[in-house]
């Protein structure tokens, strides 16, 4: 997000929920652009290489795939020719090829234009990529937030998100009704609630409830 959308979001914190304001008005956080070009198939390929991985071991497993391709690019209709023994080679596990064919499948069929997504509604790109066995709804919301430039997403299921919230609201409960609290909750931030998330990463590592 830009300076001036955080800007904008600090704003509507302080205006509509000040108990928030108080606890992140002293945190900064770092503005992200949104891509020029949002290749959204290719970082879906991405995260599911480097799933339950270290940060170096999924670099160096996605430099390993790459090779696999004659430009450097891991095109759907490549891709899902790949045997799982070329795959085994570069690193990749048997399942996670499972999961690269199945996305690479899914977009070769809809065949979604950059256009096309970015026209797309937040709920509606949840629900379609969510349907792509190896996807889940934690890892499409981190895409919507960090490839699409997305403002407004909650993702309940993320565990500093958990923890910032439950710090700042003194929660102790967990599960479903900790989740419906942070839905209610982060109802005032709207329409930007991935802004709201970014302070409470940063809160959950290190910041102190305001008596």
């Amino acid at each position: 997000m830009s300076p001036e959308i955080i800007a904008l979001a600090r704003k509507h914190f302080q205006e509509n929920d000040r108990h928030f304001y108080r606890h992140i008005a002293g945190i900064q956080i770092k503005d992200f652009e949104k891509p020029q070009k949002t290749d959204l198939y290719h970082s879906i390929v991405r995260v599911i290489l480097g799933q339950q991985l270290s940060t170096k071991a999924a670099h160096t497993i996605y430099q390993r795939f790459l090779t696999l391709f004659k430009d450097s690019y891991p095109w759907p209709t490549r891709l899902i020719k790949i045997s799982n023994e070329a795959l085994r080679a570069q690193g990749v596990s048997r399942q996670k090829a499972g999961y690269l064919r199945n996305v690479a499948q899914f977009f070769l069929e809809r065949q979604w234009t950059t256009e096309d997504v970015i026209q797309m509604e937040d709920d509606y790109l949840i629900e379609q990529l969510t349907s792509i066995k190896g996807v889940g709804t934690w890892t499409v919301q981190m895409l919507l937030m960090f490839t699409l430039g997305r403002q407004d997403i909650l993702p309940v299921d993320d565990l500093g998100i958990q923890k910032g919230i439950k710090k700042i609201y003194s929660i102790e409960f967990t599960g479903k009704q900790l989740k419906n609290e942070m839905i209610r909750i982060a109802s005032s931030w709207s329409p930007y609630r991935t802004i709201g998330c970014m302070y409470l990463w940063r809160f959950a590592d290190g910041g102190e409830p305001i008596k």
